[in-house]
């Protein structure tokens, strides 16, 4: 017997908290009013159900908000379950129910929201659809209706004979139908796709489809309700409906968030997927369930400064404050700095780069003629063999790989070029000075001696963006060979900032724990094609040694094509943009979901001066801070800074030849293998900023443009 059948049971669903966002303010009040008292009683004498005439489905009611406003709930025939499916004005309310029906699906046993065609709607396409269509002809009816097709929807499924066929019919079906006959339209099994979006391995049996008590328990129906049961969650959710990452977890990502895993876990992911909000929710579920403990602590680290501070933020907005207490939430480079000086170490981090130069110039002096290498040399062997490698003595140098290095050097060359390096780190000894990856080096040689950092667990968001030396860092913070120790996701379609790493090579061993995201929430399919494009050709790794694929990744909404503009001037641009920033603005977009971004800082400025020229607030986005929210203004921020944010609009402004690939950068590179790896970098990184929006994306250059955008997207 299910554990809610003999209580009062209200879940809202994901659609109710959509049409609540949508309400002025003042009916949101209302509403929030009338949900409370709703839980607490749903049979209170003062609730007027209301029969809908022309429904489909007699379980939906309508219930009075005020003069013009109603509610939509199912009210059951029998049993205690009611939930709430949506709010609107009369008519549009009314309209909304008798084109829906909800029910327990008999094969899945989850509860589903099903659109119904009108009667005159369904005859049209009984006349005009072909009697069997080519896209899931590879499947039995049986096959279809255990991935959660509901019975009546068959012959519309059967039907389809293209990917376009099923975009025009996306609205008729369930989400996870939609989702799972996309896979099969991409080539996968119907085991893969089961495997891939139902969270339990065997099939449901012993299905009441009149028990939703027991329908809500499945992880299918959790992706669209949840259960309320107390009112300060009712309250936390009514205040940000569309924060719905909170509450709801599509069952790929549930499977994550509770697994028992006997070391540590990968993931993979593309731009949107969600794969923040899983880390977020893994560590609260580890704080909560597993290392719970008075003296447990748990680490949730990240690469950069203000994406530790979002998540702090997001964190403390799921977790009971006695559960938070567990969970420190800091970047990597920071917790190694005080861990450092905690132990004696006194240093200035190097961020400098006319101070770098100014030691790689008087280390280079050294440098063996003979040999003719430029300093641009040196600096990559730098950062790509010593750096990376972990070399800290000649003979540590002498054994590291340089694979992907373009210059050849012989045991006898690299010794005479190692007193270049050795003279390098003497002179930043010498000031005072360390860079992030000696921290680093430090911070885990102190781990090893003195083992007290007492973490049980780590949670790494970004990992393709952080060195080799870091992982190590994260291997020694945690024992190995312990239970629910790392949990690592990331994705190296986004790097921008580190080289390819291999976790394997860092002690961290993911052999039969590597698990994959597929389906973008944030931004339109059009949006998701496009930035996929930008990438088109190039070899992604997969953070352990093998090659990535974002097969089967795709969003579930379609939306504006990115569009880009490229103008004859710097003025011109600016002008178009600031037209741009207008018809957003017409649209009810407002400007503190619009965010500028532009390659460099310089050219930030530039375009945040035409900006306040015009009367146009703005607020920079800062590398040491999250984004104020309550703050007014178009966001502005180099391209490095918005990784991890989201918004409504995104603008990626001066995308000329010079800017990206960044000129001054590309020349200082010492091989076309280096050069290529940066280029790539580059288009992740436009990549990345353009998978930041949710609906809009504006892409302009003032001539020439930069040869990254000389691509055709298939949108």
């Amino acid at each position: 017997m299910s554990s809610l059948s003999n209580k009062l049971t209200v879940g809202i669903g994901t659609d109710f908290l959509s049409s609540f966002a949508k309400l002025p303010a003042k009916q949101q009040k209302k509403v929030s009013a009338f949900v409370e008292n709703f839980r607490t009683n749903p049979c209170a004498p003062g609730i007027n159900y209301e029969k809908i005439s022309g429904a489909r489905d007699p379980k939906l009611h309508s219930v009075r908000i005020d003069g013009t406003y109603r509610g939509i709930v199912l009210k059951p025939e029998k049993g205690n379950v009611y939930l709430l499916l949506w709010v609107d004005h009369h008519d549009e309310a009314y309209d909304w129910a008798k084109r829906r029906q909800v029910l327990v699906n008999a094969h899945t046993g989850s509860v589903q929201v099903v659109t119904c065609e009108s009667t005159e709607k369904q005859a049209q396409l009984a006349d005009t659809k072909p009697a069997n269509g080519t896209l899931l002809s590879g499947c039995s009816d049986k096959q279809l209706l255990s991935l959660g097709l509901p019975e009546s929807l068959l012959a519309e499924a059967r039907s389809l004979n293209s990917d376009e066929d099923l975009e025009k019919k996306e609205d008729l079906f369930p989400e996870e139908v939609l989702e799972a006959l996309y896979m099969l339209a991409m080539g996968y099994s119907v085991k893969e796709v089961l495997a891939e979006t139902k969270a339990d391995a065997e099939p449901a049996t012993d299905i009441d489809t009149e028990d939703f008590a027991k329908a809500l328990e499945k992880d299918d129906s959790k992706r669209r309700f949840h259960v309320v049961t107390d009112n300060l969650e009712l309250t936390q959710l009514l205040e940000a409906p569309l924060e719905k990452w909170r509450v709801f977890l599509h069952p790929s990502q549930r499977r994550l968030v509770t697994i028992n895993a006997n070391g540590p876990v990968r993931v993979l992911g593309g731009a949107g997927t969600g794969k923040t909000v899983v880390a977020m929710h893994r560590a609260k579920h580890l704080a909560e369930k597993v290392f719970n403990g008075s003296g447990d602590r748990i680490l949730f680290t990240t690469f950069t400064r203000n994406l530790a501070e979002d998540i702090e933020a997001n964190l403390s907005k799921i977790c009971p404050l006695a559960v938070k207490r567990r969970i420190k939430v800091v970047n990597l480079d920071a917790w190694a700095g005080a861990y450092v000086k905690k132990h004696g170490f006194s240093y200035t981090p190097l961020t400098s780069e006319t101070k770098a130069t100014d030691f790689w110039e008087q280390a280079y002096e050294l440098a063996p003629n003979d040999l003719g290498l430029p300093i641009a040399f040196y600096r990559q062997e730098w950062q790509d063999v010593v750096q990376s490698g972990g070399g800290v003595t000649e003979e540590e140098y002498l054994r590291t790989p340089r694979i992907g290095r373009g210059q050849r050097l012989s045991r006898r060359q690299r010794k005479e070029v190692w007193p270049v390096f050795e003279e390098y780190r003497a002179l930043l000894r010498k000031e005072g000075y360390k860079e992030f990856t000696d921290v680093l080096r430090d911070a885990r040689v102190l781990l090893e001696e003195h083992r007290d950092a007492a973490f049980k667990a780590v949670i790494l968001d970004e990992a393709q963006d952080m060195s080799p030396e870091a992982f190590r860092l994260i291997r020694a913070l945690v024992p190995p060979c312990q239970a629910n120790d790392l949990f690592i996701v990331g994705d190296a379609h986004q790097r921008i900032y580190a080289h390819k790493i291999i976790l394997g090579h860092c002690g961290i061993d993911i052999r039969g724990r590597g698990r994959r995201l597929r389906l973008n929430y944030r931004t339109s399919d059009e949006i998701r094609k496009w930035a996929v494009a930008l990438l088109e050709g190039c070899s992604v790794d997969d953070l352990d040694g093998g090659l990535d694929t974002l097969k089967g990744y795709r969003s579930l909404f379609h939306g504006n094509a990115p569009v880009v503009k490229t103008f004859e001037s710097v003025d011109e641009e600016k002008a178009a943009i600031l037209a741009h920033l207008k018809e957003l603005e017409k649209a009810g977009i407002p400007f503190g979901s619009v965010c500028l971004v532009a390659r460099t800082d310089a050219m930030v400025k530039e375009y945040s001066s035409a900006l306040t020229q015009e009367g146009i607030k703005i607020h920079r986005i800062r590398r040491d801070a999250s984004d104020a929210t309550s703050k007014p203004g178009v966001r502005v921020a180099s391209m490095h800074r918005v990784k991890g944010l989201e918004f409504d609009a995104m603008i990626v402004a001066g995308v000329t030849k010079k800017a990206l690939p960044l000129e001054s950068v590309m020349k200082g590179l010492d091989s076309d293998l280096a050069r290529q790896e940066f280029e790539l970098k580059e288009r992740s990184l436009l990549h990345v900023c353009a998978t930041r929006a949710r609906k809009h994306v504006l892409v302009t250059a003032s001539a020439p443009a930069s040869k990254i955008l000389a691509f055709e997207s298939e949108i």
